[in-house]
């Protein structure tokens, strides 16, 4: 390599990526567990998120259908599926999903393993995207992004910067986010320009030590 030059981090496919985020615990966790990261079970992250998303679930007076895209260890979506009339829990990880499968019961739930940049996702109401679109490159995030509109409602949960900043800078997908990039995900500006009816924010919770917010957006589609 010459003096100087950079090296360039070539990209794993993102169920590689995940498996071994789980694989080596790198969220943290124990060893013997499946284990999503502190945002999916400190409770000053995931109350105010279960307090808005259960009020607007129970708003409805038949239930709506729900897609849990990237549902993770399910310490969060488990909280969830009584205010459905079906709740489909999707993960990339099929170790995830076969575990999750042994644990969690319900007449309502069902869970699948696909890659939602790259399979066709479940007909469904409304979809859950809870600190997921903040690990996936750009291409990733624009495969999935044309895929909303065929949902009335969109929740979309994402970790990003206190203050302004520069939105959508491309990561590699994996563990990480854009933040080390003083970045984080606008899916109605560009490259995405999701177009939606309307847009109404339903938490902001500010983490201590300047490590940004995490926001919790409804979208109601076209």
């Amino acid at each position: 390599m010459k003096k100087g030059s950079k090296r360039t981090k070539k990209p794993w496919p993102t169920k590689d990526a995940m498996e071994q985020v789980y694989e080596m615990n790198l969220w943290g966790g124990n060893r013997s567990g499946f284990y999503s990261g502190d945002g999916s079970h400190h409770s000053e992250i995931i109350n105010p998120y279960l307090d808005v998303v259960i009020t607007f679930l129970r708003s409805f007076k038949s239930p709506l259908r729900v897609c849990d895209l990237g549902c993770g260890d399910f310490n969060v979506g488990k909280e969830l599926v009584k205010y459905t009339k079906k709740y489909i829990a999707v993960d990339i990880v099929k170790d995830l999903i076969d575990h999750n499968k042994s644990i969690f019961k319900d007449e309502n739930l069902e869970f699948q393993c696909l890659d939602i940049a790259e399979d066709d996702l479940p007909s469904v109401d409304c979809v859950l995207l809870r600190q997921v679109l903040q690990h996936l490159s750009n291409a990733e995030i624009q495969s999935i992004v044309s895929k909303l509109d065929d949902f009335k409602y969109v929740i979309l949960t994402e970790h990003i910067p206190e203050g302004d900043f520069i939105p959508n800078k491309d990561i590699i997908s994996g563990q990480g986010t854009r933040l080390k990039k003083q970045s984080g995900l606008d899916v109605l500006a560009s490259p995405f320009n999701l177009k939606v009816k309307e847009e109404n924010i339903l938490s902001s919770v500010t983490l201590d030590d300047g490590k940004g917010l995490i926001v919790t957006t409804l979208y109601e589609m076209y």
